[in-house]
């Protein structure tokens, strides 16, 4: 397990900055200006048309892999009980009291590596597959923040 003083900090930025709003606004404004759209339109299907992440979409992406690629740092349900129930596959998140944890990447990676559809979250052995198929569902959905991705309806 990852003790919390090496955790990786390349996109715990996000969780924290207030420029984030300020990015996604200019990246919506691109994309308008892309597609000629007008200022007030909504941008959720001109992403999907152009087949680019939103950046909370693109954050649910980068922190997928990196907890793919570095599997060795967590631990799986069925890891630490040794019971067959159907999230043994999940990761499983340590006991965090703090805030700050809890807001940090290994955190937020465990929580969104154990989200998507089970179709999806099946392929975690297979990279490639994973990845592709985590970019389709995310293109296809657009997501613009956590809690539309987290009430996601499977």
């Amino acid at each position: 397990m990852m003790s919390v003083c090496n955790k990786p900090k390349h996109a715990a930025w996000f969780r924290h900055s207030k420029g984030i709003v300020k990015i996604f606004k200019i990246q919506k404004r691109v994309i308008r200006i892309i597609t000629k759209s007008r200022a007030r339109d909504s941008c959720r299907e001109l992403f999907k048309k152009l087949e680019i992440l939103p950046l909370y979409s693109q954050y649910i992406f980068s922190l997928s892999i990196f907890v793919i690629k570095n599997k060795h740092l967590f631990s799986t349900n069925y890891q630490i009980h040794s019971v067959h129930t159907r999230f043994k596959t999940n990761l499983h998140p340590p006991i965090a009291n703090l805030t700050k944890l809890q807001k940090g990447v290994y955190y937020s990676g465990i929580k969104i590596r154990n989200n998507p559809p089970h179709n999806i979250k099946d392929l975690a052995n297979e990279t490639k597959l994973f990845w592709n198929s985590l970019k389709r569902f995310l293109l296809s959905n657009s997501f613009y923040n956590s809690e539309e991705y987290f009430n996601y309806q499977r």
